[in-house]
């Protein structure tokens, strides 16, 4: 009995010495970081409830230099937040894939745009670049202005204590079925969208307890849990609500073509050259034979996911600075009665690029509350960060978050200043320092529809209404959610201008 004692004693120690003193590890272990303990080396240190993520992370940025790392045999990981890292890191295509943390979301969102790689990630991009075409958002302003419109007469019966997060979720939701996917929710379907974005809180809560559980990393365990029937049964909901705005359009498409019972109008319905809305795009090259059904279908749930709720995120975000700076939104309805004096009328594509100082408070929301808070890359060579040699295997968490917050890149960070987007003001600002877009080849594609989104949705509510706090900032609790989102609902008065 002793002497198996003392063989897996043994043994125990030699593994230890495996896993800590092996080429990469000892790499790894140049690179700062919390003390590893035996075996297991410093994940533990994430094995923390999803509402405190954000903060420990923050709390480990304040504590180290723009890098440091975890470790537990065989998950490696560096966290960075300085732009120059950041910079080696997105620029190019060389480390353009996705940390394997993106496969446990893979059942929902597959292969789309956001996790694809490789030759299928650019036939994709080139397919879809031509919906976010500059005269593509000029059609879909329209659409966002009538439910702009529709936004401000839901906020003229919201209760004394409004919470904002789900009338802007509905708006969003609203906007990206109507102008990318070209399908209007009715009463009907719009139960079904009430579904669909619940589901999609209850998703972004068990992958977040997944990243932070590093045993759940294994699929045989995570297999094992209750996190996996429930996600299997939330992701059936939201799929089932994409697949009908598929098919919704389809028919649509398909009435069109039977209407004009021509085949030079369905070469022109069909046609991928022609400029067109994000999911005809995707038909039309399903009818050409460049993409499957499957294809279409992982494409939709990830800009569905993607176009309504960061912008959701991002417009909760950016209503709780305005109703907390009250200074701000008054210089934003300055502009407004500047731009339409007592017009009722609905804001112009030229009206919103007229709305310099909206833009800033955006750009300045976004800096402290970036919806999309990290992004997670797969190392697949060695490459020096911040003068350490990390191995080929890591991976690599951006922290967009904490990114945006340090004093050296950004004066006061921590304080809602709008005026440090204006030129001066950012002259010799490292192009890295500010990302909530990402930045490089894996941009987000949809970035100037979510600029003119918000821009449509904040104009019309700030003409129409005062934003007062009740919520403050030093309230939010965040989630650590693939989204940033407030755990707690942001609550403000809204009140009627006269």
């Amino acid at each position: 009995m002793l002497y198996i004692l003392l063989i897996i004693v043994l043994s125990l120690v030699f593994l230890h010495l495996y896993v800590t003193y092996n080429k990469d590890a000892r790499l790894l272990m140049k690179v700062p970081g919390r003390k590893n303990k035996f075996l297991i080396g410093n994940a533990l240190e994430i094995f923390v409830p999803p509402e405190k993520l954000i903060d420990m992370r923050s709390g480990y940025a304040k504590q180290f230099n723009g890098i440091y790392r975890f470790y537990s045999y065989p998950f490696k990981f560096v966290c960075i937040y300085n732009p120059q890292d950041v910079e080696i890191i997105l620029s190019g295509m060389k480390f353009s894939e996705k940390s394997f943390l993106y496969n446990f979301i893979k059942p929902w969102l597959a292969e789309g745009l956001l996790l694809s790689k490789g030759a299928k990630w650019q036939k994709r991009r080139k397919i879809l670049t031509p919906a976010f075409h500059f005269d593509i958002l000029r059609q879909f302003h329209v659409t966002m202005e009538e439910n702009s419109k529709q936004l401000t007469e839901t906020l003229e019966n919201v209760p004394e204590k409004a919470d904002i997060v789900p009338i802007m979720t509905n708006y969003t939701l609203n906007t990206i079925c109507e102008t990318a996917m070209g399908t209007k929710l009715s009463d009907e379907t719009s139960a079904a969208g009430m579904s669909y974005k619940n589901a999609i809180l209850t998703l972004g809560n068990i992958f977040a307890q997944r990243f932070i559980k590093v045993y759940l990393f294994v699929d045989f365990i995570y297999n094992l849990t209750s996190l996996k029937s429930l996600q299997k049964k939330y992701v059936d909901i939201v799929q089932a609500f994409t697949a009908n705005v598929i098919e919704n359009r389809k028919k649509n498409l398909d009435q069109q073509i039977n209407i004009k019972n021509n085949k030079t109008e369905e070469d022109d319905i069909y046609n991928k050259k022609k400029k067109a809305a994000f999911l005809d795009l995707l038909l039309a090259a399903e009818n050409n034979g460049q993409i499957d059904r499957a294809g279409v279908q992982e494409e939709v749930d990830t800009f569905m996911f993607e176009g309504h709720d960061t912008t959701s995120a991002g417009l909760s975000f950016l209503a709780l600075m305005l109703a907390n700076h009250q200074d701000a939104q008054q210089k934003v309805y300055e502009e407004m009665q500047s731009i339409f004096g007592d017009s009722t009328r609905v804001a112009t594509t030229d009206d919103l690029a007229q709305m310099k100082y909206l833009e800033l408070c955006i750009k300045e929301s976004l800096r402290l509350y970036p919806p999309v808070h990290f992004i997670a890359r797969a190392l697949n060579e060695s490459v020096k960060l911040s003068n350490y040699t990390i191995p080929a295997g890591t991976n690599c968490l951006i922290q967009i978050f904490d990114l945006h917050r340090r004093e050296d890149l950004f004066k006061n960070a921590n304080d809602f200043i709008p005026e440090r987007f204006l030129p001066e003001n950012s002259v010799g600002r490292h192009p890295y320092s500010y990302v909530p877009f990402s930045a490089g080849p894996r941009n987000c594609i949809g970035q100037k529809f979510a600029m003119m989104e918000m821009k449509s949705a904040m104009s019309a509510v700030i003409r129409r209404y005062r934003l007062e706090a009740i919520t403050k900032p030093e309230d939010v609790r965040f989630a650590g959610d693939l989204i940033l989102r407030s755990i707690d609902p942001i609550y403000m008065k809204i009140i009627k201008r006269n």
